[in-house]
């Protein structure tokens, strides 16, 4: 018999205090497997019938950068073993990088925008010179928008890179990503998704802003967020409000990535433009926004348990 019917693996300490919370009240024998400092022996039968997979490709901003290889070894390990691990190895790796996805989303024959990879900034200066700038500059390994710059031009890049070395980080990897400009007051479009089928979708107006996490954790409705990065300091808060009119051509097409992803929660961004939707970012890692889904009607962690339970019984 297993020890649990359900581990969460995790690594941010408020991320999923509320999956918790509502796991508790709903009783449900579940263990919690902390990313941070952890060992698994490879050998070993699994604990549960399910995983879910809640880390977080920005582990590395809280100087956790040891639990995003130990999370894909394991899933990787559990997966071979026959165990069921939602949110797993190929949703994870997805997430992990931005040009995987561009290359999904282009597949797919969605619009996204022109993205160089590279791990010298010499080597992109030939590609770079046809770019359209002002671009952005993102580490491949994204997530809650660290270590993202505005460039207006190459020169600018080189210079930033020379100065800021630590921007290499984790894997030496970055991307230049095609800037988009959108109209400020309407902002990004995130859609969140479970089990294949929308949530609920909401508006999130930057203020310049990158780190665009929607955990209340993270950019709560007043005060400082609990996993607050370097920002504009005069910049005001993120705002978020709740997007009913989310148009169904963009539900479908997140549905789609959904599916071809792997992913079973997650979060889906895109630009609106006058030409359709430009998606540029797909989240594994789905931090809930309990205040926008209760706009809605309905508390997002009692319907993320929902499902959880659901696979609990078909494993």
């Amino acid at each position: 018999m297993s020890n649990f019917d359900l581990v969460v693996l995790y690594e941010h300490p408020e991320w999923q205090k509320p999956l918790f919370r509502a796991l508790e009240r709903r009783g449900v024998r579940f263990g919690a497997f902390d990313l941070k400092r952890a060992a698994f022996d490879e050998g070993a039968k699994p604990e549960a019938r399910v995983y879910f997979n809640q880390a977080s490709p920005s582990a590395y901003v809280r100087n956790h950068t040891r639990a995003v290889p130990l999370a894909l070894s394991y899933m990787r390990n559990l997966e071979l073993k026959g165990a069921t691990v939602l949110n797993g190895s190929k949703a994870f790796a997805l997430e992990l990088s931005k040009s995987a996805q561009g290359a999904l989303l282009r597949r797919l024959g969605l619009r996204s925008p022109r993205t160089i990879v590279f791990n010298d900034a010499e080597a992109v200066a030939p590609l770079a010179s046809g770019f359209p700038f002002p671009a952005l500059l993102k580490p491949e390994q994204g997530g809650s928008g660290a270590r993202m710059f505005l460039l207006e031009s190459f020169e600018e890049l080189r210079r930033l890179l020379e100065m800021k070395p630590e921007l290499w980080l984790p894997d030496n990897l970055l991307v230049l990503q095609e800037y988009i400009p959108t109209d400020p007051s309407t902002g990004i479009i995130r859609m969140e998704f479970l089990g294949g089928e929308l949530l609920y979708a909401m508006r999130v107006v930057s203020h310049g802003r990158f780190n665009l996490c929607p955990s209340v954790a993270c950019n709560p409705e007043e005060g400082t967020g609990a996993c607050a990065l370097p920002e504009p300091s005069a910049a005001p808060p993120v705002e978020f409000y709740p997007y009913p009119e989310v148009p169904a051509q963009a539900v479908e097409e997140g549905k789609r990535i959904m599916k071809e992803g792997g992913l079973d929660v997650g979060g889906i961004e895109y630009l609106p433009t006058e030409g359709g939707p430009v998606f540029y970012d797909i989240n594994a890692n789905s931090n809930l926004r309990e205040p926008i889904a209760a706009a809605f009607g309905f508390d997002p962690f009692e319907r993320v348990v929902d499902f959880l339970v659901s696979k609990v019984r078909a494993a």
